[in-house]
C-alpha cells in the first residue's frame, strides 16, 4: 500500500477529485492548506497600496491505495492539476506500513 499526498492549487481541486472519483478512489482526504516553495510568495496591490503574500493557499488531498493503483493515479492528480505556470503543486508517494479502521478493526488492504 502506498499513501499518495498531493499538493494543489485550490481552483483544481475539483476537478481532480471528479477525476479521481472516475477512476474509482472510493475516499480521499482533503484539507485546506497554506504554504511556500520556490517561487516564495508573491505580492498583490489592494487599493493602491502593495503588499506581501508568503503563505500561499493550496489543497492537500491524500488517498491511500493499493501499489498497482498509484501510477495511474498519480497520472491523472498531475494531468488534471497541471496548468503549466509555477505553483501547479507537487505530489509525493510513501509506503504505508498498516491501515486500521477504527470502526471494524479490520487492518490492511481490508480496511482502505
Amino acid at each position: 500500500m502506498k499513501l499518495v499526498t498531493a499538493i494543489v492549487q485550490p481552483h483544481a481541486l475539483n476537478d481532480v477529485a471528479d477525476a479521481l472519483r472516475e477512476y474509482g478512489i472510493a475516499g480521499m482526504t482533503v484539507t485546506q492548506v497554506a504554504g511556500y516553495g520556490r517561487q516564495g510568495g508573491h505580492t498583490e496591490v489592494y487599493r493602491g497600496a502593495e503588499y506581501r503574500i508568503d503563505q500561499i493557499p493550496k489543497s492537500r488531498i491524500e488517498i491511500v491505495l493499493p501499489d498497482e493503483s498509484v501510477a495511474e493515479a498519480v497520472d491523472l492528480i498531475v494531468r488534471t492539476a497541471r496548468s503549466g505556470r509555477i505553483g501547479d503543486g507537487k505530489v509525493w508517494v510513501t509506503d504505508v506500513v498498516d491501515v486500521v479502521r477504527v470502526r471494524t478493526g479490520e487492518r490492511g488492504a481490508d480496511a482502505i
